[in-house]
Order: structure tokens, then C-alpha cells, then sequence
């Protein structure tokens, strides 16, 4: 735990990160924020981890924590756009680390999922959510522009009609919803969430990680890149797996006609 704002309980090559702040709904403050990032970043030079996920309760995260933005509105303009854009940057290097971790992250979203946490969800690669999930950028709701790269992500999710509709106004809609503009992979009964969750994560554990983290790298850097660069990243990515041990052993129990045992090391 860290100050039980966060929670981290690793097992079975899974790191499980809870968020904690159940009487706020999860509101993301400054604590909250330096408590994720201290949790998070290690996650990713730790050989035993192979992947992680990141729950929130009853809700995942109900956006920026209003009460703390209010407290800000004290200072003076100029000291405002300081704290603002220094909490928005150290915000920002959460995102970044999920982004870049060599390995799965699935986010598991139960009840609200709004402003920030939508943006914290977006950054996951997967994400399997329970039927009583509702989402909305509410950004513009009071007042402001999104962060959290949200504005990166949902265009290339949704596309830039959908992203502006969402990121305009604002409304609520629920998991099937969600699932239809393609930001969840997966709805399950609230009931079933962990249990899925849990299935879910032991599938990506027992993978090939150095091959998923290659992976995840050639997927995000798609969106940008001409075909021929593409490709040419594509060839050298896939003949550094070849001289892993995984690929060799994936070979050899497909030839063998036996279960594959990735141990996910390079």
C-alpha cells in the first residue's frame, strides 16, 4: 500500500493496482497522483511482473478531484496556471508510463469512469468493464479542456466526429455504449468482474511478454508512420523476437504438438 491511497498486491505474474479513495469516488488528487506513479513505474523493469491491472472498487475513477481544484481557484492567475500545469504534467507522466510498459495493462471499470479516469482507461490497452459502468469526458461540464491524452486517444478509437461529440458536450452513456464506440473490449456482469478480470489477466500473464511488449510498441506508433516505415519496423520487431527463447519455445510446441510454456523473459 501507499498511504492505502493505492493498492498493490503482486501475484502469479500480475501486478494489481487498486485505487482507493472510495468515499471521492476515486477523484484523482496530488496524492493520488504521486501514489499511481510511484506504484506504476517500477511495474516495468520488474521481470515478474508480465501484467497489470488497474481497478478502482465500486467506481474506477470519477474524474479530477474538484474539491482540490477548488482550493487552487484561491491563488493568484499566474500561481493557478503554474499548479495547474505542473499537477497537469505530473498527471501526464502516468499516462506516458502505462503507454509505454513493455507488457499488457488492462484496466477493469466498474461504476464511474469519467474525465480523467476515462482518459486513465483510454491508456490501457484492454479493458473489461461491468454492465453498471457509465462514462463522459465532462471536461467541458466545467469549464475546461481535456487532458490525460484524451484528446490522442479518441480520435483514433472513435474517430474525430465521436471524439469531438464526446469531448463537446460531455453526456453520459453506459458500458454497451462504451463498447460500441470501441473504448471496452469486454462487458461482463458487475458480479463477474473480478472473476473475469482475473481470467483475463492469467491469459496475458502466461504469454509471450517480450513479444506482447514488442507488440503494443508497433500498434501505437502505427497511427503516425507512412506503410514502408511501418513495415521496415515491422521486420526488425519481429526478427528480434525470433532470437528470444519464447519464440523458440512456440516453435517447438507447435512442432511438438504440446501446451506452449512462455516463461516471458528475453
Amino acid at each position: 500500500m501507499h498511504d492505502n491511497i493505492v493498492g498493490l498486491d503482486l501475484r502469479d505474474g500480475i501486478a494489481w493496482v487498486t485505487m482507493n479513495r472510495p468515499k471521492a469516488l476515486n477523484a484523482l488528487n496530488a496524492e493520488m497522483t504521486d501514489a499511481l506513479v510511484k506504484v506504476i513505474k517500477p511495474l516495468e523493469y520488474d521481470e515478474d511482473v508480465r501484467c497489470i491491472v488497474v481497478r478502482g472498487g465500486a467506481h474506477f475513477m470519477a474524474g479530477g478531484d474538484l474539491k482540490t481544484f477548488h482550493g487552487m481557484l484561491e491563488q493568484s492567475r499566474q500561481d493557478n496556471l503554474v499548479a495547474f500545469e505542473t499537477f497537469i504534467h505530473q498527471v501526464h507522466g502516468l499516462i506516458i508510463a502505462i503507454r509505454r510498459m513493455p507488457k499488457p495493462v488492462v484496466a477493469s471499470v466498474s461504476g464511474a469512469c469519467a474525465g480523467f479516469g476515462l482518459s486513465f482507461m483510454c491508456a490501457a490497452d484492454l479493458t473489461i468493464a461491468s454492465d453498471n459502468s457509465y462514462y463522459t469526458l465532462a471536461y467541458t461540464l466545467i469549464g475546461t479542456s481535456p487532458d490525460g491524452g484524451s484528446t490522442y486517444a479518441l480520435p483514433r478509437l472513435v474517430g474525430l466526429k465521436k471524439a469531438t461529440e464526446l469531448a463537446l458536450l460531455g453526456d453520459r452513456f453506459d458500458a454497451v455504449t462504451a463498447k460500441e464506440y470501441g473504448l471496452v473490449n469486454w462487458v461482463v456482469p458487475a458480479s463477474d468482474l473480478e472473476a473475469e478480470t482475473e481470467k483475463l489477466a492469467s491469459r496475458l500473464a502466461a504469454g509471450p511478454t517480450v513479444a506482447f511488449g514488442r507488440t503494443k510498441a508497433l500498434l501505437q506508433r502505427s497511427m503516425d508512420n507512412p506503410l514502408e516505415r511501418q513495415l521496415q519496423l515491422e521486420a526488425e520487431s519481429f526478427s528480434a523476437c525470433a532470437v528470444e527463447p519464447d519464440f523458440a519455445e512456440g516453435v517447438n510446441a507447435f512442432v511438438e504438438k504440446r501446451k506452449v510454456n512462455f516463461t516471458g523473459k528475453a
